[in-house]
């Protein structure tokens, strides 16, 4: 659902001035109640889109100044710490004037435009704005990101040109910032799934080079050309990195996403944690996974679920710790799951995964994971995790530790499943597949003990998963 745009009157008379209070709805209401009853002029604030958003970028206006707004109608999309989101104005009126342009960036509850109630006001709010001692946000640095050169990226690809490769290649324009992250609108995003379009290939014609419907549709009208790859041995390093967009030796400041996640790490480093591995028989799992499948079961619903129901029985493995006197025990089970996507980390959250049946979680994870590499999530999608699991077994690699989220008691990071060598019950040697799993836990909170009890009670649980499918 996409959200209200919080907004304020400011008297005719008077200057404008910065709200210093929340966006919270409950405190809108407030400043709404106070409000003088002659001012025909609003703020509209930079919303808090969740509860770790200090300040917000603007992607684009969906509206133009001049332009009449309805309550309820989307005005302009804003990029979060973890996602990309519409606001919705909160009040009918007039968009006189904006104060933070397209690429700019706001603290939370600091005006970003001025709504006037009628067409003969606008003048006037335009006038309050351009009088305004506060100055406007400054664009950020990521998009002034230096332009490519395309005479360097064509000596390394060669002569050839065609359409879709020469997209490709020239992929670092102002809508990736600097290959890091796709900007879009959101019916781009969902149009380029639907075309099966990579949006990395594509060059956005919008606002700051924002990739838009239109520039999908034309790039999937494109005749597809067959480029055969070249082998990346014996390239340089220049070669390989400008063919994937990077300039060697630039500096790149963080996405917002990048600079979430730099706080929250920064923020686990005050948590005193420990860690506890274990090894567990993954044959039974393993055979289950290839049996329902079919079905659209996901691995890593399996090991959600597994997590959930060892939780219940564990439930101070399940609580949280936020200020450092008291700690929580959750009422719900929430499962957050790690997903990389285009420039940074984000944790969908299947909720209530002890009591959801394993087929229905398999469709919400899909369905959560298509939301998160669309930057579409909503807040309560992402940050209401109890409980977390990092998934590597993907990519290979056998063990990892990982780094505890803020306000959760711990988090589980899971390896591969390997063939391995092991002596059985009656002395023989035998081959099982075994997968490694580390936990970091909040020692204030969880101790020794209570892990290893954990950790063997997941383990009876995937060596034999039967309760997975009720």
């Amino acid at each position: 659902m996409a959200h209200l745009l919080n907004t304020s009157f400011i008297p005719t008379s008077q200057p404008l001035r910065r709200n210093p209070t929340s966006s919270a709805p409950a405190l809108i209401s407030g400043r709404r109640g106070r409000a003088q009853v002659q001012a025909k002029i609003r703020e509209i604030f930079m919303p808090a889109l969740s509860s770790t958003m200090t300040e917000g970028k603007i992607v684009s206006w969906v509206k133009s100044e001049g332009d009449k707004l309805s309550k309820g109608e989307s005005v302009v999309v804003v990029e979060s710490d973890k996602a990309d989101m519409d606001v919705e104005t909160f009040y009918d009126g007039y968009l006189a004037s904006i104060m933070v342009e397209e690429g700019g960036v706001a603290a939370v509850g600091s005006a970003i435009a001025l709504l006037a109630e009628t067409e003969d006001e606008i003048a006037e709010a335009k006038a309050k704005a351009s009088s305004s001692s506060a100055a406007p946000a400054a664009p950020a640095p990521a998009v002034a990101a230096p332009e490519p050169q395309p005479a360097k990226i064509a000596d390394n690809v060669g002569p050839a040109v065609v359409p879709k490769a020469a997209a490709t290649v020239a992929s670092t324009h102002p809508a990736s910032e600097g290959g890091k992250r796709i900007v879009a609108s959101p019916y781009a995003k969902k149009l380029a799934k639907d075309l099966k379009v990579d949006l990395g290939s594509v060059v956005g014609s919008g606002p700051l080079g924002r990739i838009v419907a239109k520039d999908v549709e034309a790039f999937a009208a494109q005749p597809t050309v067959a480029v055969a790859a070249e082998p990346s041995v014996g390239k340089s390093a220049a070669a390989v990195a400008a063919e994937a967009g990077i300039e060697l030796g630039s500096v790149v400041p963080f996405t917002t996403m990048q600079g979430a996640v730099s706080r929250n790490m920064l923020e686990s480093l005050s948590v005193p944690t420990f860690r506890v591995g274990y090894t567990i028989t993954t044959d039974a799992l393993d055979a289950l996974y290839k049996k329902i499948k079919s079905k659209g079961v996901t691995m890593t619903a399996l090991l959600a679920k597994a997590t959930a129901l060892a939780l219940v029985k564990h439930p101070v493995v399940n609580s949280g710790c936020r200020d450092g006197k008291s700690f929580t025990y959750n009422s719900s089970i929430n499962i957050a799951v790690a997903v990389a996507i285009d420039g940074g980390l984000i944790t969908p959250v299947l909720q209530d995964a002890d009591k959801v049946d394993i087929y229905t979680l398999s469709r919400k994870w899909k369905e959560l994971v298509d939301k998160a590499r669309a930057k579409q999530l909503q807040p309560h999608e992402y940050n209401t995790g109890t409980f977390t699991v990092s998934n590597l077994g993907m990519f290979g690699v056998d063990r990892f530790d990982a780094i505890l989220p803020p306000g959760t008691g711990a988090i589980m990071a899971v390896g591969s499943s390997q063939p391995t060598v092991v002596a059985t019950k009656d002395g023989r040697i035998g081959r099982k597949n075994q997968m490694q799993v580390n936990v970091t836990a909040d020692h204030r909170i969880i101790y020794g003990a209570d892990l290893a009890s954990f950790l063997q009670t997941l383990a009876k649980i995937i060596e034999d998963p039967k309760d997975l499918t009720f």
